[in-house]
């Protein structure tokens, strides 16, 4: 049987998995590897909300199948949440779906809109699942900056003057992630106007929207008026409420493209287990000391980061928002790429960080650093690096060829 199947010949090799084994094969030497690599939070999830879980499970009729486009209590709670927050109404019934987390609602919105050959316009760097979505099905990616600055929109421009067929989509992810940088309502305004003028369909990934410590609340693309009747905006409760495991995100936006989405998602999926779903209504509509709490701690963990990194060497540009820094491979290390500088780091600081070209090319000369630690084990990490970079000069030739390194 051949295992070169098409869908799966059109996805590169996973770049992470490089430094997973690498890191894997340190832990099972006994070595306490500093893990911030994936964006997988360690805080617990609020009280209010596992109680009302443990509440709910094996009540009569939760563990039935569940509706795949959201329980009405929950689609009415996002709705809520988006009408206190960006002052956007949405009809829960036809502007709201639940997805098990944005990576899915991405996955499944690519199969919903993209023909084979059609063009989408991603962030270069970017999350996978922003042009790997679309490639899985079928789609060809074109790139755009993923800074929000005039060279966004050149590019755009550019795409859509010589890009045949003519792109059909554009992605974007603000506060970003790997790069943590932040669009304002201007931006969104002129992407809004760019694509009715050129009928393209905006994808908003906004899984960060609570995760911002200078106190601009990221923004909404919906805000805009006329967004409505072009976009559809993901969000996620994995880095809000500390529920990455329990796969719970939404769409919302147009009510064609929703129902394109539902009517996928319908076919593929009876939605998340019921009280999952009761209890991600209770985080909505509950307190919300908890996401205040949470990005205090995210904010003190970035400033211990920052501070010890820069103590250590390595100078590290302060994130506005995410739990992520997106970081420049110090000089001395550059021309090794961000793969194996990272499985360097592992192997000489016990220090694991994400490749910066796993998000894209144009992120190889840079590392993600997920503050996914206590702010002890980030000082440990930077103490751990500050030797590595002191020890290097005289033993990196020991360690890599940098000739032969690029």
């Amino acid at each position: 049987m051949t295992t070169d199947f098409h869908r799966i010949r059109r996805l590169p090799p996973y770049v992470f998995e490089q430094v997973n084994r690498v890191k894997a094969a340190a832990r099972n030497a006994g070595v306490d590897i500093v893990d911030l690599g994936m964006g997988n939070p360690d805080l617990d999830a609020p009280a209010h909300v596992t109680e009302k879980l443990k509440e709910t499970i094996g009540k009569p009729r939760t563990d039935r199948y569940s509706a795949s486009k959201g329980i009405p209590g929950l689609r009415k709670a996002q709705a809520a949440y988006y009408e206190r927050r960006f002052g956007v109404k949405l009809d829960p019934d036809r502007q709201v779906v639940a997805t098990l987390g944005s990576k899915e609602g991405f996955a499944n919105m690519a199969q919903a809109i993209t023909a084979p050959g059609d063009v989408i316009l991603t962030p270069n760097p970017s999350y996978p699942i922003h042009a790997f979505g679309f490639l899985m099905a079928g789609g060809v990616i074109r790139s755009v900056p993923a800074e929000p600055g005039p060279e966004f929109f050149h590019a755009m421009e550019r795409a859509v003057q010589h890009s045949i067929p003519k792109p059909i989509a554009v992605v974007l992810c603000y506060p970003s992630n790997p790069t943590a940088c932040v669009a304002d309502l201007e931006f969104y305004k002129d992407v809004v106007a760019f694509a009715k003028k050129n009928d393209l369909i905006v994808l908003s990934d906004l899984a960060y929207a609570e995760l911002y410590f200078d106190g601009n609340p990221p923004p909404s693309v919906l805000e805009v008026p006329g967004a409505m009747d072009v976009t559809v905006e993901f969000t996620s409760m994995s880095k809000t409420y500390s529920m990455a495991g329990w796969r719970m995100g939404f769409a919302v936006g147009n009510e064609r493209l929703i129902a394109a989405l539902s009517r996928v998602k319908s076919y593929l999926d009876y939605g998340a287990y019921t009280p999952i779903q009761v209890a991600a209504t209770a985080a909505l509509n509950g307190p919300q000391e908890c996401i205040a709490e949470m990005r205090e701690t995210y904010k003190k963990r970035r400033d211990a980061l920052v501070e010890s990194f820069g103590r250590a060497g390595w100078n590290i540009p302060v994130p506005r928002a995410t739990m992520f820094a997106w970081s420049p491979i110090p000089e001395p290390f550059r021309a090794m790429g961000s793969v194996e500088f990272a499985k360097l780091l592992i192997e000489k600081a016990e220090v694991a960080v994400s490749p910066g070209v796993g998000f894209g090319e144009h992120g190889d000369d840079y590392v993600r650093i997920a503050v996914v630690e206590n702010e002890q084990r980030i000082r440990q990490a930077a103490r751990n690096v500050r030797r590595f970079f002191e020890q290097a000069g005289t033993t990196l030739h020991n360690v890599v060829p940098l000739s032969a390194a690029r």
